[in-house]
């Protein structure tokens, strides 16, 4: 357990255009924050910034004692190998490894041989059996899948989720929240989810909504 998520009044402009300000909440370990807003809002820049991933214009982003502003781009990457767990809209699998493979990156990472954790979340996620399989032969959902899986095989202790579930069924959806339930509850991850999902936000212990202005919840 790392401790909680800050988030201290953060800004984003493209240009001079503000995409949002005054973003400010915190987050505490086992807890689920659901993010909503219209399309457009910048929900998934935000994500992005307290990934790492993406610069902000003022404010700070602290994980436990981590404040991120700091840190290069290096010292960023081996924060999020060994803290965060991701869950990208657009999957991110890796073309040339085989479904086993790209769950276990994050393990490989790490310097760490888990063979059985990887089957676990293969089959937690309903892909058993599949994990010789290369991405270009599964489809979106199974896909989807298989980024849950590998955002979730480290153990990690912040958890962030851009529309987790948009690609899935409602049955396979209901099962993937559990996963990202059980790692918040379980293990104390801190699990951030951008959603249109009205099921899945319904699940959040908050439900934080994302303007222009700021968020409020």
């Amino acid at each position: 357990m790392s401790g909680p998520l800050r988030v201290e009044a953060l800004a984003r402009h493209y240009g001079g255009t503000p995409v949002f300000a005054n973003v400010q909440f915190t987050v505490q370990p086992g807890e689920f924050v659901a993010i909503v807003g219209d399309s457009g809002v910048g929900k998934s820049t935000l994500l992005n910034c307290l990934a790492g991933l993406d610069r902000w214009d003022a404010g700070r982003i602290v994980h436990g004692d981590t404040d991120l502003a700091p840190l290069d781009e290096t010292q960023r990457a081996l924060w999020r190998r060994a803290h965060v767990g991701f869950v990208f809209q657009a999957f991110h699998v890796l073309p040339h490894l085989d479904v086993a493979q790209n769950v276990a990156l994050p393990l490989m990472l790490l310097g760490r041989t888990d063979p059985d954790r990887v089957q676990h979340m293969l089959a937690a996620v309903g892909l058993a059996g599949l994990g010789e399989r290369l991405p270009q032969q599964l489809s979106g959902g199974q896909l989807q899948r298989v980024a849950i899986a590998r955002a979730l095989v480290h153990r990690p202790a912040l958890l962030l989720a851009d529309e987790p579930t948009g690609n899935l069924d409602p049955g396979t959806a209901a099962r993937v929240m559990d996963l990202l339930l059980a790692q918040t509850r379980e293990h104390g991850a801190s699990l951030v989810l951008v959603t249109h999902s009205d099921a899945a936000a319904a699940r959040a212990d908050r439900v934080l909504r994302l303007t222009a202005d700021g968020i409020a919840g």
